[in-house]
């Protein structure tokens, strides 16, 4: 984000639970992490420096970390708690402090770089819409020419979509129902699914995947690639 906002990872027990939380509501997350370190690899050297826009929790840092032993990683986060949880999974994971930093604060907060690569994952969704081309912006300035982004986040149709495209009358609400079915499926009451699903709808900035992917460009951006669909979730890989 490029500008202050309320976490809402700042309760303690919302924070003590995050671990859970991502292979309860994300389907495929394990998938995602590793589909996200091999389009990093592309273009990240072996000792090269990443962006974790995010990084609260520390569970893409862990997977990068361990995957990639030469790279080095600048993680930032608006919540200290949760990155006082990723300097604890880190060193339980056994990774040298000495290859991540972590940064309390917004995008802006982070080093200038230049980075080889970024990574921006299911947070896009909690940025007003106002504020993410600025955000995107402010991680492209950090890259290297042609470095990798890899992003993912809630992105579902609205249902106005045209002919040929994704979209039709209660579409958005039918994936949002899915999500909330894939979250019973992975043992989440379903009381517990259907107020999350409600909040997301009423509370949270869910763009089309059409949308999401103007941002990007907008905020100069290039190759745009989608390389994933998770029920609600979508992700794709730009160039900066």
């Amino acid at each position: 984000m490029t500008q202050p906002t309320t976490s809402p990872f700042t309760d303690p027990a919302a924070v003590a639970r995050y671990a859970e939380g991502p292979r309860r509501n994300v389907p495929g997350y394990d998938s995602l992490l590793r589909m996200s370190c091999i389009l990093l690899a592309e273009r990240v050297p072996a000792h090269g420096r990443v962006l974790v826009v995010g990084a609260g929790g520390g569970l893409e840092l862990e997977d990068m970390a361990l995957a990639h032993p030469g790279w080095r990683f600048d993680g930032v986060d608006p919540s200290q708690p949760m990155l006082d949880l990723a300097a604890q999974r880190l060193q339980s994971a056994g990774v040298p402090g000495g290859r991540v930093a972590l940064h309390h604060g917004y995008v802006q907060s982070a080093p200038a770089g230049p980075f080889d690569g970024a990574t921006c994952l299911l947070t896009f969704h909690f940025v007003p819409r106002e504020e993410r081309v600025p955000m995107a912006a402010e991680i492209r300035r950090r890259l290297k020419p042609g470095a990798p982004l890899v992003v993912a986040h809630l992105s579902v149709a609205d249902g106005d979509e045209g002919p040929g495209g994704e979209g039709g009358a209660g579409e958005r609400d039918l994936w949002l129902s899915r999500y909330a079915a894939f979250q019973v499926a992975s043992g989440v009451p379903l009381e517990h699914a259907a107020r999350a699903r409600d909040k997301i709808a009423a509370e949270l900035a869910v763009l089309t995947p059409q949308e999401d992917e103007a941002i990007l460009r907008e905020a100069g951006f290039t190759d745009v690639q989608r390389f994933y669909m998770g029920f609600a979730f979508r992700g794709w890989v730009a160039t900066a």
